[in-house]
């Protein structure tokens, strides 16, 4: 007489063979979808002498790399003169615009693009942090700017400022929560640049106090975003910690929407450079947190986390001769990208022996 009874032994291994399948095809699913795979680090190739970009009479910074039509490579970096100082990049910066026949220089200096506007404007003094893209065959220059209000500066409060350190009710702190972010429109790589009479937006939450550090990028909808640096709110009063905000527009000169939800609120982070990856369909984040480089990483531009990779570099360079610079600060990324794929980050590069220049490093496809 045969037993209708299932035999729990061979049930249980059925089970547990269904439940392992699953797993298998949950874990083959995530990895399908999961595009966040670039290594930015490894990426990094060793640089030359022509990838360095320096200057006798100016400090160098963070810069902006676009081909002209021309068919030259134009770079639009923030230059700070040495006489003041280079804490006069609050005071006194400008934005210059060389030329190379490659995105990795070496280059050459044809023009200095903007400076500070002076006595009434919002942008009076100063032009830094710098972004300048091409969307749909107009330049954009997006800029960090500030004023002093309806104080008048003699030169001596002006000196004060712009070479002082910070602190709470000082000349520079009152300059430093005045800083906005504006941006000048051209028709033509060269110029002329137009400027407006108002900042792109004021400073308003999830940041507090004052704008500075923009990084644009057109989304897949056709939309932009803009990531920017500001202030956490409800800090101590001898502190400041960073924090980074995301905008978005339907046209690059606004009007800009803040979004309520930070980019990066947990951790002290400036110089976001943002970049949308259209093969691995996400967003890339690259910032500096004061003794590192590390990545971001979102599918949506506004919702955020810490990318696969995202220790991307310490304070140091490697030459092609073999040598590792060790530097003061490494600051102002940005990524250079031709049909997609990224060819070249660039840095502001603070040596240990006070001078600085502009750093390409070619990156690896």
């Amino acid at each position: 007489m045969k037993s209708s009874q299932r035999n729990p032994f061979v049930h249980c291994r059925f089970t547990s063979l269904v439940l392992s399948l699953t797993l298998l095809l949950i874990t083959m699913a995530v990895k399908a979808t999961d595009t966040d795979d670039y290594n930015l680090s490894a990426a990094m190739q060793p640089v030359a002498q022509e990838n360095i970009f320096h200057d006798d009479e100016y400090f160098n910074w963070g810069s902006t790399i676009v081909k002209g039509k021309d068919g030259k490579y134009h770079l639009f970096y923030d230059q700070m003169p040495k006489k003041h100082g280079f804490y006069s990049w609050l005071t006194d910066g400008i934005v210059s615009r060389a030329v190379s026949d490659s995105p990795t220089g070496p280059w050459t200096k044809v023009q200095e693009v903007m400076g500070g506007r002076g006595d009434g404007y919002w942008d009076q003094y100063t032009v830094h942090c710098t972004k300048v893209y091409e969307f749909d065959g107009k330049y954009y220059l997006y800029y960090m700017s500030t004023n002093s209000g309806i104080t008048d500066l003699t030169k001596e409060q002006l000196q004060e400022a712009r070479s002082s350190n910070w602190k709470p009710g000082n000349l520079r702190n009152m300059l430093r929560l005045n800083q906005r972010i504006g941006v000048a429109v051209a028709d033509n790589i060269q110029g002329p640049w137009k400027r407006f009479a108002r900042p792109v937006f004021e400073p308003q939450l999830p940041i507090a106090n004052q704008s500075n550090n923009v990084t644009v990028t057109k989304r897949p909808e056709g939309d932009y975003l803009m990531v920017i640096r500001g202030d956490q709110p409800d800090q101590k009063p001898h502190e400041i910690i960073r924090m980074q905000a995301a905008l978005l527009a339907d046209n690059p000169l606004g009007p800009w929407k803040m979004q309520h939800k930070p980019v990066v609120i947990n951790y002290n982070s400036e110089d976001p450079e943002v970049w949308y990856d259209a093969q691995r369909k996400r967003y890339y984040n690259l910032y500096h947190a004061f003794g590192y480089m590390g990545m971001l990483t979102s599918t949506d531009g506004l919702n955020w986390q810490r990318a696969k990779h995202y220790k991307v570099a310490d304070k140091e360079y490697v030459t092609t001769t073999g040598e590792t610079v060790e530097v003061h600060r490494y600051e102002r990324m940005g990524i250079y990208s031709e049909n997609g794929k990224p060819l070249v980050m660039t840095a502001g590069i603070f040596l240990k022996n006070g001078d600085t220049h502009s750093l390409f490093i070619p990156l690896k496809q």
